[in-house]
């Protein structure tokens, strides 16, 4: 993991919580996302965060509070990079939120606690507050909280929502159950329809697909919080936390501290191993007015690289650093998007598209078909292209019987089969984004299946958990299911630009 993209160490003094909670579906991002939105109605600056890989309650966040939802992932990032990249985000702010995932404890499979919210409670010094869903419970709930208020004496649960409550004589019971246990009840939300918000095969529906309507449940949320929560108690405990000793992470030092891709000792791949690859055949948006951290310059007498980035309802899942990475190494960063517009971004020298649900909008994407074809032109030229997971499918020859860009020769269909977990993986060859033998982890999260899975020069070799090859390096394109935190690679991203440029 890479420990260099990072400033001195100093006290960081934000305010902060962690929302977890038993088990997933308890409540966290009803809670969290509602406590974001009330503090930020209130006027304050909320930090919002997310315990692991999730993109999509970052982007509820991100609605409630005005500002990028940033991830927490011990895995992806290591623990070393927790602290620092929580202080990049929550820099100027007044409040920090930062929702768990599943359960406090759960974390990597077979990992101990790494990239659990409870280690990540602890590396911040955050008091955690527990959602707990009580509606098949009574004097039980007692017995629950203590269960996990002494499991690790490290972690300090400061308060417990409890919440899916039936009635005042439900409430009243849960309430003397918990007098004893030394944990306060910071609050008690009913049962309601209003603060459900809709799912589908990989969670909740991203709010850049229903912006008006995920914008009235997070104010919904809002006021359920402020009615059924003592906020001021919230606030106090929030503002109980002590000084955070630690350097913050800037992209700016990152890409100048990196080579072009992070390089790890040999690994054992599976087979086949290197290959060289050959070729085979809302509205746009831009990040002018962004301040662009100091890292890299464009090659004298030449402009800064466009690097067109996927966006819009089809493309929603980038993590923020990841921008940031892109221009602190150099480049210009321009959004568009694959629904509505016919050509990419113009001088555009290389193409970031990321994961989403393109499955969604097969039809509409298969109808864009100058689109299409300029992708595949830009792929035909050698310029760089970096693809995950629903930027493989768009990149496939087709999706759902739909046609793509035709970049690679394979064809993607939805599958029942959910396809998710951490993993390791080691770069079989050189591409774009890393040099042959780069180490780093990543993601899958997916319900789709991608015939064939690998191409004759794959992007990565899996070794933990499983063993096999996956994605396709061909000329500039880097294409695959494995989702990545630049973060941990910063050489990736000015390796990108690099090749903008050359």
């Amino acid at each position: 993991m890479n420990t260099a993209p990072v400033s001195a160490v100093s006290p960081v003094s934000v305010p902060r919580l962690v929302i977890a909670a038993p088990a997933s579906g308890s409540g966290k991002t009803t809670v969290a996302t509602g406590l974001m939105a009330l503090f930020a109605a209130r006027g304050l600056a909320v930090s919002p965060h997310k315990v692991g890989p999730d993109y999509i309650d970052a982007g509820y966040h991100a609605l409630a509070t005005g500002r990028p939802g940033r991830n927490l992932d011990a895995y992806l990032c290591g623990t070393e990079l927790i602290g620092p990249l929580f202080a990049h985000g929550a820099a100027g702010c007044d409040l920090a939120v930062v929702e768990g995932v599943m359960g406090l404890y759960d974390g990597a499979a077979g990992q101990g606690e790494l990239g659990s919210t409870a280690q990540v409670a602890k590396l911040l010094r955050a008091p955690v507050v527990l959602v707990v869903d009580a509606s098949s419970q009574s004097r039980s709930v007692a017995a629950l909280v203590h269960g996990f208020a002494s499991w690790d004496p490290e972690v300090r649960i400061g308060g417990v929502i409890l919440n899916k409550v039936a009635s005042d004589r439900h409430e009243a019971l849960l309430r003397e159950a918990l007098d004893e246990s030394g944990v306060p009840v910071l609050g008690v939300l009913r049962r309601a329809a209003e603060i459900e918000t809709p799912s589908r095969h990989l969670g909740l529906v991203p709010v850049a697909e229903r912006w008006e309507d995920a914008t009235s449940v997070v104010r919904g949320v809002a006021e359920r919080v402020r009615v059924g929560c003592d906020v001021e108690g919230l606030l106090r405990l929030a503002r109980g936390a002590p000084p955070l000793d630690v350097a913050v992470w800037d992209a700016g030092r990152a890409v100048r501290e990196a080579g072009g891709g992070a390089r790890g000792g040999p690994v054992p791949l599976p087979a086949p191993s290197h290959h060289r690859g050959s070729a085979p055949d809302p509205a746009p948006q831009t990040t002018e007015g962004l301040n662009r951290p100091a890292g890299l310059k464009a090659p004298e007498g030449l402009d800064a690289p466009v690097v067109a980035v996927a966006g819009g309802s089809a493309f929603t899942f980038s993590y923020a650093e990841h921008a940031e990475l892109l221009r602190a190494a150099g480049a210009d960063v321009v959004v568009f998007d694959p629904l509505r517009d016919e050509r990419l971004p113009p001088g555009t020298g290389g193409l970031v598209v990321g994961g989403g649900f393109p499955e969604v909008y097969a039809a509409e994407l298969g109808a864009n078909e100058p689109l299409r074809r300029a992708v595949a032109e830009l792929a035909r030229s050698g310029a760089p292209v970096a693809a995950e997971c629903a930027g493989l499918l768009y990149l496939a020859r087709s999706l759902d019987g739909a046609p793509m860009c035709g970049v690679l020769g394979a064809d993607a269909r939805m599958s029942e089969r959910l396809t998710l977990g951490y993993r390791e993986a080691v770069a079989v060859g050189d591409s774009v984004l890393a040099a042959a033998g780069t180490r780093l982890r990543g993601h899958e999260f997916h319900r789709t299946v991608l015939e064939p899975g690998a191409g004759t020069a794959p992007a990565w070799g899996l070794v933990r958990p499983e063993r096999r090859v996956e994605g396709f390096v061909q000329r500039g394109v880097h294409a695959s299911y494995l989702h990545t935190h630049w973060a941990a690679a910063p050489g990736m991203a000015r390796r990108f630009v690099e090749r903008c440029t050359a």
